[in-house]
């Protein structure tokens, strides 16, 4: 529930205000249901997976899976891109998998994703088209593949589909997820598809728990 509206103020800083309240809301009801629920959550964390997903507002990792805060460790950034020089990625991965101890790493992208729409272009966007590049380079590794699809909708749900894939080689290809194989963690990666306009998750089928199937020039000894 909002709150009263405040005739003073503009309509953004109403917003700002209703963010607020929203919050209050939020911790009144919960603590109806559960008088003790936060100060449960405030003793620690040990969620049993690391989302990697798009910055999409409109792709939550707890409600799209009905979990609960606490449940799943969240990286989010501009279609779910997994690269190997990225510090913040790899922080995440690496508390993830080292501290955390996860049993599972999703990479889950979303059918009408933007940032993979915007690869697919050639407008100037900005900052952003450096990033990206990453998709365009999935682009370029499937290009017969995706060439051949002449409806735009379906080549566009293609390379969602492929930036996936990719990414979950990409993330296999960690010398963090390289290491915790080695060392025999129970670990596993995924690759997922979310569909806006029905709900459903999609699983891509590319599940890895070991370095078997990892491109031997990756590969630790």
């Amino acid at each position: 529930m909002c709150a009263i509206p405040d005739e003073s103020l503009s309509p953004d800083m109403q917003l700002y205000q209703d963010l607020l309240a929203g919050n209050k809301t939020f911790v009144k009801e919960t603590v109806e249901r559960d008088p003790l629920y936060f100060e449960k959550l405030a003793q620690g964390q040990t969620p049993p997976v690391l989302w990697i997903g798009c910055a999409d507002s409109r792709v939550p990792a707890n409600q799209i899976t009905h979990t609960k805060p606490g449940e799943i460790f969240v990286h989010r950034n501009i279609a779910n891109v997994v690269v190997h020089s990225d510090m913040n990625m790899l922080s995440v991965l690496d508390y993830a998998v080292n501290i955390l101890e996860v049993q599972h790493v999703i990479v889950c992208g979303h059918y009408g994703c933007g940032g993979v729409i915007a690869a697919l272009g050639n407008d100037e966007n900005g900052i952003v088209d450096n990033w990206l590049r990453h998709i365009k380079d999935v682009y370029r590794l499937h290009a017969r593949e995706l060439n051949a699809i002449t409806d735009q909708k379906q080549k566009t749900d293609r390379l969602v589909e492929l930036n996936v894939i990719e990414n979950v080689n990409n993330l296999t290809a960690t010398s963090i997820v390289q290491k915790a194989w080695k060392k025999g963690k129970n670990l596993s990666v995924h690759g997922w598809v979310y569909t806006l306009n029905t709900g459903y998750i999609k699983d891509l089928k590319v599940s890895a728990s070991n370095n078997h199937l990892v491109d031997a020039v990756f590969k630790f000894k």
